[in-house]
């Protein structure tokens, strides 16, 4: 689903250069749910913004659904991000003056999909979130947890195959968050490959997989934890003399 090898990302001044990612290498399987954690300044999300296809990288290679995105120009990155990937931020990113219908029929629009599938979609997304009531609401009458549920119903209409999440609990208390968690392993469930950037060790938990980054270098905690177990000492059995 997705696979980046040798990822680097430098970004230069006339002065400075500043190493964000060095020679990262993340390989998720479709269907996967997988936890990013890491320092600030670890190099978070700039990992997210190359997956998601916001920003270039410097060198490395990163395919998506087996697509090589290197050297796309930005009209079939743009095309390529809208169809297969979906994003939920820690700040919800909704339209202040447009309803939960509207903001989930922005996206869909620029991919030219008929009005009648478009409506079908953005009302199954909503009813699956909880909200198919509330269609009509606007960002500002809704609760965080809400809001963000209407996020993650705009992110589900594109029927995403790569759902990439960046601190989706943030700015929600501990009961909202648990729902939020709740509903993205719902989601999984049903087939979706997500990618989680979190700094909550008890949600990073409930992933699959946890990918730890620091300086700009990725490590997966569990690999890591299997290679560092101690290996059982085979029992030797005494004969009697």
């Amino acid at each position: 689903m997705l696979s980046m090898h040798q990822i680097a990302k430098v970004y230069r001044t006339e002065l400075v250069e500043t190493h964000a990612l060095r020679s990262l290498d993340l390989h998720v399987a479709e269907g996967e749910f997988v936890a990013v954690t890491g320092p600030s300044g670890s190099g978070k999300t700039t990992f997210l913004n190359i997956a998601g296809l916001l920003e270039e990288f410097t060198s490395g290679e990163y395919l998506l659904d087996g697509v090589n995105v290197k050297g796309l120009d930005d009209s079939a990155r743009s095309r390529l991000r809208n169809e297969k990937i979906g994003f939920i931020f820690q700040g919800f990113n909704l339209i202040p003056d447009l309803n939960l219908f509207d903001n989930c029929d922005v996206p869909l629009r620029y991919r030219g999909m008929p009005a009648s599938e478009r409506k079908l979609r953005i009302e199954d997304a909503l009813g699956m979130v909880g909200l198919g009531s509330r269609m009509k609401h606007y960002p500002a009458e809704l609760s965080g947890g809400q809001q963000q549920r209407a996020a993650i119903a705009r992110a589900l209409a594109g029927s995403p195959r790569l759902l990439l999440a960046d601190e989706p609990t943030g700015n929600l208390d501990s009961q909202m968050a648990r729902s939020v968690m709740e509903l993205l392993e719902e989601i999984n469930s049903q087939g979706t490959t997500i990618v989680m950037v979190t700094h909550d060790p008890e949600l990073a938990a409930r992933a699959q997989r946890n990918v730890h980054i620091v300086d700009g270098q990725a490590t997966d905690l569990e690999r890591e934890a299997v290679l560092l177990r101690p290996r059982p000492v085979p029992s030797v059995s005494a004969t009697g003399a």
